[in-house]
Formats: structure tokens, C-alpha cells, sequence
């Protein structure tokens, strides 16, 4: 596993909540698609933001959003809720495959990785998605995982 500790930006992002187990995000974003009535904004990312460590949180009361990168001079679309992501210091993991292999790889980042690497986990945590799942084969998917650290 090759994890790389990076300075991010600030991230401006709009998007709806998802309370529930993290696996289940997938139902908010097919809600967030309907809400765009269309494509969104052009230098926009999809990504999934992750609020609560599933470790100490019961899996009922997870929060996470389900939401699109906003570039500064985007306006937020209708419906959407903006929020922004602190810029800091990151654990930057690249998964390649299936949606369905993140969970390994948030495993290992947080249970092999983190340990090891002197650094703490300081907050919220999230993916990018860099290419579309639509258009792309399942196993061309490319995910990008930050979690932030200390």
C-alpha cells in the first residue's frame, strides 16, 4: 500500500447528508443526481465526505454527504447544502477497482497504516471520485482517499 501525506486546499462542496452506515451512501448520491438535473458544474468532482470514525459511532447515527466539489465562482446548485472542508494535512490513498473494495482500503490506511506512520487521524475524512462510473470500467475506477491527520 502506497499512501502519500499531502497539504490539501480548502474544498468548497455541496451536497446532501446521508445518516446511516457508510456503505449505504450510495442511495444519497442517486438522490444528489436527481437533485442536479443534469451535469454538474464544469471543475466539478464528485466526492463523498465521511463525519464520524465508525469505530466509536454506531453505525445508525453515521453521518456522511454525499456531494460535488464547487468551483469558487459556482453557484450552489438548487437544493444542495454547501459546506467547505478544513485544507490541513492528509494521508492521501489511490484505490483502483470496484466502490465496493473501499472499505478494505479504509481498513488498511486506518489499521495498518496509521499506526505506523506517527500521525493521528485529526477529523473528516473523504473521496474523491475521479472518474465517472459511468463511462468508466469497474476496473478503471479511480478513488481518491484523504484522511486527515495530525
Amino acid at each position: 500500500m502506497h499512501v502519500d501525506v499531502v497539504d490539501q486546499p480548502e474544498l468548497r462542496i455541496a451536497g446532501i447528508r446521508h445518516i446511516g452506515p457508510y456503505h449505504e451512501i450510495g442511495k444519497a448520491f442517486g438522490s444528489l443526481g436527481g437533485l442536479l438535473k443534469g451535469p454538474p458544474p464544469a471543475g466539478s468532482m464528485m466526492i463523498g465526505v465521511y463525519h464520524d470514525d465508525p469505530d466509536k459511532t454506531p453505525a445508525s447515527q453515521l453521518r456522511s454527504d454525499a456531494a460535488i466539489t464547487l468551483p469558487n465562482n459556482a453557484p450552489t446548485p438548487d437544493g444542495l447544502i454547501e459546506n467547505r472542508l478544513p485544507a490541513g494535512r492528509y494521508a492521501k490513498l489511490v484505490h483502483r477497482g470496484g466502490y465496493e473494495g473501499l472499505p478494505a482500503a479504509w481498513k488498511a490506511l486506518k489499521s495498518e497504516w496509521l499506526p505506523k506512520s506517527g500521525f493521528t487521524n485529526a477529523s473528516t475524512s473523504y473521496e474523491l471520485y475521479v472518474n465517472n462510473p459511468m463511462t468508466a470500467a469497474k476496473a478503471d475506477l479511480i478513488t481518491e482517499i484523504f484522511l486527515r491527520v495530525a
